[in-house]
């Protein structure tokens, strides 16, 4: 299937009560481990790229040149979208000329109002390429890409604002965290989530920080509108623990266990089993038939 845009995979997962991933990619490992995993499990999925990972993987272009090319060499039938995770104002834009069929434009760390044109702009220029768009009001805490929130409360005001700007999906501050929670993490607000979906008619939300978030929790906040989950962190973890596994157990000194295919396929099988069990646990697994 060809790269298409989120927006008609997440109205159905809205629908149907179930959340479709975001999985973030960082290098060929990561598009290969996500394809293959999401072909065999039949799933829909959200290939998430940041600025600073498009910029690691030689730009937006030769992004989606390896997303297309793999697509095609693997033969994936499930639809896949391309997303800028956390997008700038300029980098919507680079991102939107490139062919990304989906944007994140993060204008949260703007005066809101100026949030709310730039928003309104984006979502003109994307939705006439037919690009889905999502916004974000309410940092979401942590870090990503050197920018830090400390996990701000959403203001649903703000959000039915920002909503009524056309928008195909929207992120909006319950607690959640990008990176490792801490151990005095206070759990997501579902109240707040409850009053956001309610005063934006219904949009698909979307839950930033997926990693650490208690499987009960992401069921219930599923059940109450999210309807698109991201992962990263949890991936980059069991990448690198796979890999360090391997290395201390000198197999990259056995043979020609120091050959990159080798080298890197124990963090490539632990990504594959992560992005597994996320799909299970959202409940997108046979969702494209």
């Amino acid at each position: 299937m060809s790269v298409v845009s989120a927006r008609e995979m997440l109205l159905k997962a809205h629908k149907e009560g179930y959340g479709i991933a975001q999985i973030n990619i960082n290098n060929l490992e990561w598009i290969k481990a996500v394809l293959t995993t999401v072909e065999e499990l039949k799933s829909p999925v959200i290939l998430g790229v940041s600025e600073g990972a498009a910029k690691y993987m030689g730009g937006y272009r030769n992004v989606m040149a390896m997303v297309h090319e793999l697509d095609k060499f693997y033969n994936v039938t499930v639809p896949v979208a391309v997303h800028l995770d956390h997008g700038t104002y300029e980098g919507s834009y680079k991102a939107l000329e490139a062919g990304f069929t989906s944007i994140m434009f993060d204008g949260s760390h703007y005066p809101f109002a100026e949030n709310l044109e730039k928003t309104k702009e984006i979502v003109a220029a994307c939705h006439a390429k037919g690009v889905s768009v999502e916004a974000e009001v309410g940092a979401i805490g942590g870090e990503e890409d050197g920018v830090i929130g400390m996990g701000e409360i959403a203001d649903p005001k703000e959000c039915a604002a920002l909503a009524a700007t056309g928008v195909d999906m929207f992120a909006a501050g319950i607690g959640n965290i990008h990176g490792k929670y801490p151990a005095n993490w206070k759990g997501l607000n579902f109240e707040v989530l409850e009053e956001v979906q309610r005063v934006t008619n219904g949009i698909p939300l979307v839950l930033h920080g997926g990693t650490g978030i208690p499987e009960h929790m992401v069921k219930k906040a599923i059940s109450l509108g999210v309807s698109k989950i991201n992962v990263n962190t949890e991936l980059q973890l069991a990448f690198a623990a796979a890999t360090r596994k391997y290395i201390e157990a000198g197999k990259d000194l056995e043979g020609k266990g120091f050959d990159p295919r080798k080298l890197l396929n124990p963090g490539y099988e632990a990504i594959k089993q992560v992005i597994r069990e996320k799909i299970l646990m959202f409940g997108s697994d046979n969702k494209s038939i």
